[in-house]
């Protein structure tokens, strides 16, 4: 079997970003981004999607988080999308339900090749941290361009807005390792009867 790993550099005058992702982990997360509450985000998909990810990411937070968060989101979905390769054997669709007290997130991913992001979400609070929740449709937006993805997010309940995001990006692990696992019945067939993805 080939393996599933990629890197990926984006240089901006606003970032310099390089990722490494093993998506045949055992989710391991070594980041430091310098937006603490991302990376404990983004530690919940290196472990529930048993993915290991390593990042290197500077940007000019003196400014905000916005070009950080989303340049990561960009990077990120460039290496799975070079890691996953032809998409020859994979399960192709993921979906996870994930509770966390209160609240209760849904997460569906489909590697379509076709980029969409359908996000309902009303957080509860404005920040979390000093993180701006807005930033995280962002994040999002740059990863299933890059990625060439269709991913639906549903916060179903919550009212403290950390959880809300925790139970978004456990769940968002745990749809893509369900998408990107090796289905042994498809034995290197495409998902698709278009032949292509």
């Amino acid at each position: 079997m080939s393996e599933r790993i990629a890197t990926v550099s984006r240089d901006t005058s606003e970032t310099q970003i390089t990722a490494t992702i093993n998506l045949d982990g055992e989710g391991r997360l070594i980041a430091e981004t310098g937006v603490g509450f991302l990376d404990h985000m983004l530690d919940q998909i290196a472990r529930h999607g048993l993915i290991d990810i390593e990042l290197n990411a500077h940007g000019d937070l003196h400014i905000d988080d916005h070009h950080t968060v989303e340049d990561i989101g960009i990077t990120l979905g460039q290496a799975f999308d070079k890691a996953i390769g032809d998409k020859r054997g994979i399960r192709r669709y993921g979906h996870a339900y994930v509770p966390l007290d209160e609240a209760l997130s849904r997460v569906v991913i489909d590697f379509s090749g076709r980029p969409g992001l359908y996000m309902d979400v009303e957080f509860t609070r404005a920040a979390i941290g000093t993180l701006d929740t807005q930033l995280f449709w962002e994040f999002f937006q740059g990863f299933v361009n890059h990625a060439r993805v269709t991913l639906h997010i549903d916060n179903l309940k919550g009212f403290n807005a950390h959880h809300q995001a925790e139970t978004i990006f456990k769940a968002f692990g745990r749809a893509l390792r369900m998408a990107v696992e090796r289905d042994p019945r498809m034995a290197g067939q495409m998902p698709s009867t278009k032949g292509s993805l």
